[in-house]
């Protein structure tokens, strides 16, 4: 079964799967409903439904739609918002892959007689038991990050077809069958985001949960107002509304006290965090301390690290420079090279001296 947003990267993949021998049928979950207005979601929503369907009759394949609307609220959207009301940047793309992707939808696969679950994610699976999950041949679409709470049994279920091709190449495959959606353009970054953007959603859905409050420099003196924490992210930059003779970063944010911290990008850097709720895919963390590579989101490079196991699903990490953008929320996932080990949610960004925070054996 091979999960069909409606875009080329998974109508590929179902043709790549074709060719290999594999029999195939397309499933597209129905997430989100369009709104009355006109909005139509960036991902798996009825148009998106359609375009899977379209792509499944011309490949010959059956289809199934599968409406999971009222799970993918309770399960992505209202921790999205409720993380971001508690101040923190929460990345929702990981919470629908590990809950709707890799659990509901793999059970439904597994009970019309499939074997195995395939998406379009660009990442590898390597090994064949224990297995790997490693960073996909094009660097620029690597998906790997959004991956790491997969355990054993997901990833001896799961196929990722693409993960040895280029963007470039899915492209020319999708054009030479003739796919229906094959020049469809990339969906937006949070698929269910209306055009009106983050902030009217977050009013929208807890509009009576959100308040001002001070905005204050590092040393707790008011410099300003915001408008509601959930609307700033550790590391901005832009919109903060204070004029001052330097650019002004978010530092950190107090849900607690309801106050927004800013300071100097020197200040707003990190020499480390702490992460919680930590999945390895090996099923066990590495003993003890050990080094790494640490990705805080997405599009950031990895950087060097030491990481120590705390037991109990938490782990500290130690970079060997600052990084920028340490933001409570987001997941931390730790790499061996292109491999990944694991990783778990920022619950907190630490500073000082790296040096001295340095964990020693344990």
């Amino acid at each position: 079964m091979v999960a069909m947003s409606g875009g080329v990267d998974s109508s590929t993949a179902a043709a790549v799967l074709l060719e290999q021998g594999y029999r195939v049928v397309g499933a597209t979950m129905l997430l989100w409903a369009d709104d009355p207005d006109g909005f139509e979601s960036g991902c798996c929503g009825t148009r998106d439904l359609s375009d899977a369907r379209a792509v499944c009759a011309s490949l010959g394949i059956r289809h199934y739609g599968i409406d999971l609307r009222e799970e993918f609220d309770r399960d992505v959207v209202e921790p999205f918002t409720g993380t971001y009301l508690k101040g923190r940047t929460p990345n929702p793309c990981i919470l629908c892959n590990q809950h709707l992707k890799f659990r509901y939808l793999l059970h439904r696969a597994l009970a019309v007689g499939a074997d195995r679950l395939a998406t379009g994610h660009y990442a590898r699976i390597t090994g064949t038991g224990p297995y790997g999950l490693s960073r996909g041949r094009d660097a620029g679409k690597d998906q790997s990050y959004f991956l790491f709470p997969m355990g054993q049994e997901v990833l001896s279920r799961l196929l990722l077809p693409l993960g040895g091709m280029t963007k470039e190449e899915v492209r020319q495959k999708a054009g030479s069958l003739q796919l229906p959606v094959h020049e469809k353009p990339e969906s937006q970054e949070i698929c269910f985001i209306p055009p009106g953007g983050l902030k009217g959603f977050l009013k929208d859905r807890a509009g009576g949960s959100i308040s001002p409050g001070p905005m204050l420099d590092t040393g707790g003196r008011e410099i300003g107002r915001h408008q509601g924490i959930c609307f700033y992210t550790v590391g901005q930059r832009t919109g903060l509304g204070i004029a001052a003779p330097e650019p002004l970063y978010v530092v950190s944010i107090d849900a607690e006290a309801n106050a927004v911290i800013v300071g100097s990008r020197e200040e707003a850097a990190s020499t480390g965090l702490e992460a919680d709720d930590a999945t390895w895919l090996a099923g066990d963390p590495p003993p003890g301390t050990f080094r790494a590579q640490v990705q805080i989101r997405y599009r950031h490079r990895p950087a060097s690290a030491t990481v120590r196991n705390n037991g109990n699903g938490r782990f500290t990490v130690i970079f060997d420079e600052p990084q920028h953008g340490v933001a409570p929320g987001q997941a931390a996932v730790v790499y061996d090279g292109d491999q990944v080990l694991g990783g778990g949610w920022i619950s907190q960004a630490t500073s000082g001296s790296p040096k001295s925070q340095v964990p020693g054996p344990r």
